[in-house]
């Protein structure tokens, strides 16, 4: 009784604080929590450092991203689609400047093309720091300091005297700006709930594919007009430039661990006793330990599981094509068929065409095919095997537009063949394949599916990073009879490496429950599901009380789904651009929702 005298005490004397002690005024905010409600909230422990009070969000509070306005939630998608959008258009943007940087900057097309496969390179680095600095800074944070520096190396590049400093800053561009594909998606997940959650994440998983693509139409269109290599980077450093002043006057803080943990640290000082957020106790906070599994555990993942070792080589391979292509392309459409920059970016429409196909089947088909056959399944959780139907589709239209493009690439076939008929259903099969793929892969290791997204994002941006850099010498006439036919060769090798690897999907599909039974990953992560179902049917849907211990378990890197047992709410952490709309909307699938 005394120490809840004591609170109430405390608490009186800091309700009479006019300072709101929680978070600081900004343009986005127009209220914020009254510090006293938040003081004499009443809190479960007893305020010792060994029985800390346990803090949560309250209801229906405005620091709740979760409660945000609907309008303001839409226009925070629309900013971090556009925050990776500028990531993805930046990656390929600079294949429609090769060629004149080549004859101002000097170096040989080998060297130039380092300048794609350093930033894809980047992709790879830069994830395994973010995320995990992430969970202490917050996204806001981590989304304004890696955009300054991804402006800062992007301006860099303009004022390059050669091209070993050209690709040297895109490397870091590429290091830098990898931080929203980690951590945009997430400031969805973090103010959406499942149920609204399937239209906003269909516009944000768009983002990395459209970028891609609009990139050398982009690029080549601003060279053409200008005659220059420099407009490409003045337009890529004003585009991330308008996106960083935009984050840091108008983005907020949205992920609940951060918020909370500063809330609990406000408190704390504030009152005399212990506050602890909920989604930290009884786990470690400290830099080291989040950094030793964020860099550990994919490789771990990567060696000693099959499925995703196998499947993380499929979309590495199908990634790897996609950024060959963006030096395939001025050779089959600029060197032999003697098109312009700027209407060689143009072939990429095809490819466009395709990837968005592939987003709008995902959410009018196979969204409300999956939610059909989680509603039939056991506790309203479908089995993760049947995230791999759309792949059955992506496998056959990915082998089928690259043998198309190899026999029909030539300068005496219509270039409507090659561009419509192969890029399109590569497209198509690209984005249904990696959507398929990465639901798959979290659903399958539920509790591990951040460190599995780690591992299959350094394989698909290493095999990115790499195959550019011999595109020149797959597409090379080089022993050919005809000086032509290495433009054949090239794709040809390409549709090869995809018939070999189509059968993937279709052989998970029948035979992907009884390897993970056999994968000790996996078999964690299946016997937490059941957990989780075997909860769910208890409580009718709701999470149980016992439920927060096994989320509290998890690491802090691994993807969590925060119940708000004030509320009811729901925040889930993120991985980016990986996380399409195919999510079930029942309320026993809510309890286990990964993003």
């Amino acid at each position: 009784m005394s120490d809840l005298a004591a609170h109430d005490s405390q608490a009186t004397a800091a309700a009479r604080t006019p300072q709101d002690l929680t978070l600081p005024r900004r343009p986005w905010r127009r209220s914020t929590t009254p510090w006293a409600r938040i003081v004499e909230a009443h809190y479960d422990g007893e305020g010792t450092p060994e029985k800390p009070y346990l803090i949560g969000w309250l209801p229906h509070e405005q620091e709740n991203p979760m409660d945000f306005a609907p309008a303001y939630k839409w226009a925070l998608t629309v900013f971090v689609s556009f925050a990776t959008l500028a990531v993805a258009l930046s990656s390929s943007a600079y294949s429609g400047a090769t060629q004149e940087m080549g004859r101002e900057l000097g170096g040989s097309s080998e060297v130039i093309t380092l300048g794609i496969s350093l930033f894809v390179l980047g992709f790879a680095i830069g994830p395994l720091f973010w995320a995990p600095l992430s969970e202490l800074f917050g996204r806001r944070n981590l989304l304004i300091v890696s955009y300054a520096f991804m402006t800062l190396w992007q301006g860099l590049c303009i004022a390059s005297p050669n091209i070993g400093a050209m690709v040297a800053f895109r490397f870091l561009v590429g290091a830098f700006g990898s931080s929203p594909l980690t951590n945009a998606g997430g400031v969805i997940a973090d103010t959406f709930s499942a149920n609204q959650r399937g239209l906003a994440m269909s516009v944000f998983a768009s983002a990395p594919f459209l970028g891609p693509a609009l990139g050398p139409i982009t690029g080549g269109f601003l060279t053409i007009g200008t005659g220059r290599w420099q407009p490409v980077f003045i337009f890529l450093t004003v585009f991330t430039g308008l996106i960083l002043l935009l984050g840091a006057a108008f983005c907020p803080e949205t992920y609940a661990p951060v918020l909370l943990r500063q809330r609990a640290a406000r408190l704390s000082k504030a009152t005399g006793k212990t506050y602890v957020s909920r989604l930290d106790a009884g786990k470690s906070t400290a830099f080291a330990d989040q950094m030793r599994i964020a860099l550990v555990r994919p490789w771990q993942l990567l060696f000693r599981e099959p499925i995703v070792l196998l499947l993380s080589l499929y979309v590495g391979i199908i990634y790897a094509l996609l950024y060959s292509f963006f030096g395939a392309f001025p050779i089959v459409f600029q060197q032999v068929r003697g098109w312009n920059a700027g209407v060689g970016g143009l072939a990429f429409l095809g490819v466009l065409v395709g990837m968005m196909a592939g987003v709008v089947l995902v959410v009018v088909f196979y969204n409300p095919e999956y939610v059909r056959i989680a509603s039939q399944s056991p506790g309203g959780l479908a089995p993760p095997e049947a995230r791999l139907r759309p792949a059955f589709l992506g496998a056959v239209s990915l082998v089928v537009g690259l043998a198309i493009f190899t026999g029909t690439d030539g300068p005496n076939i219509h270039w409507f063949v090659p561009i419509a008929l192969g890029g399109a259903p590569f497209g198509l099969g690209m984005v249904l394949l990696f959507l398929s793929i990465q639901n798959y892969l979290i659903d399958a290791y539920l509790i591990y599916a951040a460190s599995v997204l780690a591992a299959n994002s350094v394989i698909r941006s290493l095999l990115g990073a790499a195959f550019p850099m011999f595109t020149r010498f797959m597409y090379s006439p080089v022993g050919c009879p005809t000086a032509t036919c290495g433009i054949h060769v090239g794709p040809g090798i390409a549709t090869g490496l995809a018939l070999i690897c189509m059968p993937m999907p279709f052989a998970f599909y029948k035979y992907g429950e009884s390897i993970r039974r056999r994968c000790k990953y996996a078999a964690q992560a299946a016997q937490q599901l059941e957990l989780m179902r075997t909860k769910s049917r208890k409580a009718q849907g709701e999470i149980p009380s016992e439920g927060k211990d096994a989320v509290a378990e998890k690491s802090e890197t691994e993807p969590r789904t925060y119940h708000n047992t004030d509320t009811g709410h729901h925040s889930d952490e993120s991985s980016p651009a990986t996380r399409p709309p195919t999510r079930s909307t029942s309320d026993s699938e809510r309890d286990v929702e990964r993003q």
